[in-house]
């Protein structure tokens, strides 16, 4: 397992996560049913087979995502890093359709929350998870209760996920941002060309999500298996999963599968280990239900890709 630093002054980390997004189960913004106790022996799995960190956020499952997590840490009982999000309450909304706050006392409000449900006196990093844009409260002020936060131990870095350059600086100029968690894969490169420059030249760490863009670059996905999505799986209205984009993505996972018979690897390890080729990249989040999930994109913990194989990749 390679191992990156978090930012200027932050732990070394392994290069692979494992994100916690679809183990949450049904909510409005989920994946369908899931399994709590294969969502847990994924969990599992990451952790024996050398991923120290864990990435999740409370509207995850509306909650139900930080209390398996939290379960399999403290079952596992080793150093697990946690992270996790803040931003998008749902607390006593009808339907509990979450919205995009930032106020400092929802900050604090839902720190507390996770904090209950994850069974810890802190986390280890904290993000925003949106940028707010209902509230209208700048997010100078957001920033400033993060950093009261850090100051308070009750969470050991901070960062932001979905901000832009112009979002990130005004935070920067607050409180050093810690981290960064853009979407970034082989389908969806934007982050490349601002985002992740700004955070190496400022040393912000970028943890890349969705570097398998939601399964379509796991090399187990094909029109049938969209079809057949189950509902409540929100891929279901995502235009990645319907034409004239589906075909196309699902060329790009084909494309990959003659670098993984190279290196005998899965093609989502390939996936993965692309993203993590990128300069500036520190890590990236990689979800899994079940363990053999973790099984197709560990080995890009370890794989490196040669120049042949990037130009490969790049794009025709």
């Amino acid at each position: 397992m390679q191992f990156r630093r978090l930012g200027r002054d932050g732990p070394e980390i392994s290069v692979v996560g494992i994100g916690a997004w679809a183990i949450g189960g049904p909510w409005r913004f989920g994946w369908g049913p899931q399994d709590d106790d294969e969502s847990t022996a994924a969990l599992h799995k990451a952790f024996e087979s050398g991923v120290t960190w864990v990435d999740t956020a409370a509207v995850y499952g509306l909650g139900h995502s930080e209390e398996v997590v939290g379960q399999a840490v403290r079952e596992h009982g080793g150093e697990v890093l946690v992270f996790t999000k803040c931003g998008r309450p749902w607390y006593g909304r009808p339907g509990n359709e979450p919205t995009y706050d930032l106020r400092p006392e929802t900050i604090r409000f839902e720190l507390e929350q996770s904090l209950k449900r994850l069974g810890t006196d802190h986390v280890d990093l904290y993000q925003f998870h949106w940028p707010d844009t209902e509230t209208g409260t700048p997010v100078e002020e957001s920033w400033a209760t993060m950093a009261e936060l850090a100051a308070e131990g009750k969470a050991r870095w901070i960062g932001a996920s979905n901000f832009d350059v112009a979002l990130l600086e005004r935070c920067e100029r607050v409180r050093h941002v810690d981290s960064l968690q853009p979407p970034y894969s082989l389908l969806d490169r934007a982050a490349a060309d601002r985002l992740i420059p700004w955070c190496a030249a400022n040393g912000t760490a970028v943890i890349c999500y969705s570097p398998l863009q939601s399964g379509l670059l796991s090399g187990g996905f094909d029109a049938d298996r969209v079809a057949n999505l189950p509902a409540g799986d929100w891929r279901r209205d995502d235009e990645d999963f319907r034409p004239p984009r589906l075909e196309a993505n699902l060329e790009m996972a084909r494309r990959l599968e003659p670098v993984a018979a190279r290196h005998r690897v899965p093609v989502a390890a390939v996936a993965v280990a692309w993203v993590l080729a990128t300069g500036g990249v520190t890590g990236a989040i990689v979800g899994a239900r079940r363990p053999s999930q973790v099984d197709g994109w560990l080995p890009a913990g370890n794989l490196r890709l040669t120049g042949a194989d990037l130009a490969e990749l790049a794009p025709t």
